[in-house]
């Protein structure tokens, strides 16, 4: 019997197909928005993309993390941009609030997808930031609404992913931070093991198809070794990550960042090498993927910040 997840994901996957090909991509990163209106709106009426974490008496779809996370990493198999991860952190943020009904109309309109949200963790490096309108700065253990705020788009590596450099005019408190960047990092991860799933398809369908000395070089043992070991690689990581969904504690969402960063960045590297130098033409989708992980990797802290977080784990387990 297919789960509500499963049937999420088909859903999703069959949309995205249709109204985001890697052309529709291209166009959406490119437009002045970077991503493209009419697939938001249409996610949002017939998937309740944006509603889905939030409670029936918000207009939500009182989904969870788990239903969440399935989505991102759906449109993270297709490199989509959309404002879906910052609206969806901004949500809950301000159901997490003590007086949440004070925001419930703008909840609502975040959960309908009228409003777009943003949650700044490094005010130089907000996702979606130039096209929030409901900002929330997450600082010190602390959650404030940034009422009025200056937006500045940055040109980074990866053009399917646009960030923006925030600035506060105006400032309201909301009350204690139930933990939003770990939240944020297991979403990450999810759209992480999403991008790495499609990246290691690309690579293997290449090299089914690409004849060197008379024989497809996806036949050579070597190359079979090393998309074996990508393989492996990416099942550890979306196991982790799965876990970490399910349980969704700081040390969780910090190995799942760890693992996931480092499948990825490694399908990408294989990947890269593997389709030769094709790969790094603009022409190819190879290049955006190679972008993507290396984009997401410094997202939310790099790795050697979750690192950090883990170490006393070990030393407890040890102890």
């Amino acid at each position: 019997m297919i789960s509500d997840q499963d049937l999420l994901a088909q859903t999703v996957r069959a949309l995205v197909n249709k109204h985001a090909a890697p052309a529709a991509v291209r166009e959406a990163m490119e437009s002045p928005r970077g991503y493209d209106e009419s697939l938001w709106k249409l996610l949002c009426e017939q998937v309740g993309a944006a509603a889905l974490v939030v409670p029936d008496e918000f207009g939500g779809a009182g989904g969870d993390l788990g239903d969440a996370a399935t989505l991102v990493q759906e449109l993270g198999r297709g490199l989509v941009p959309t404002p879906l991860l910052g609206t969806t952190l901004a949500e809950l943020a301000l159901l997490s609030a003590p007086d949440k009904d004070k925001h419930k109309d703008t909840i609502s309109r975040l959960a309908d997808g009228t409003a777009i949200g943003a949650v700044v963790f490094d005010e130089d490096y907000v996702i979606n930031g130039d096209v929030a309108d409901v900002v929330v700065a997450a600082r010190d253990g602390q959650l404030t609404r940034w009422e009025k705020f200056t937006a500045h788009r940055v040109d980074t590596m990866d053009p399917t992913r646009r960030l923006a450099r925030l600035r506060p005019l105006q400032t309201t408190a909301l009350g204690a931070d139930p933990g939003l960047a770990d939240t944020a990092a297991i979403l990450l991860a999810a759209e992480q093991v999403g991008a790495a799933e499609r990246c290691l398809e690309l690579t293997v369908d290449y090299t089914k198809t690409r004849v060197q000395f008379g024989r497809p070089i996806g036949s050579f043992q070597a190359l079979k070794h090393r998309m074996a070991d990508s393989y492996v690689a990416l099942s550890a990581a979306r196991a982790v990550v799965d876990e970490a969904i399910a349980d969704p504690t700081p040390a969780n969402a910090a190995l799942a960042r760890v693992t996931a960063t480092e499948a990825f960045c490694g399908v990408a590297a294989e990947g890269i090498q593997m389709h030769g130098g094709i790969a790094i033409t603009w022409e190819h989708d190879m290049q955006l993927y190679f972008k993507r992980a290396h984009g997401s990797a410094q997202l939310l802290g790099p790795v050697r910040d979750h690192l950090r977080r883990l170490a006393p784990e070990v030393l407890n387990d040890k102890a």
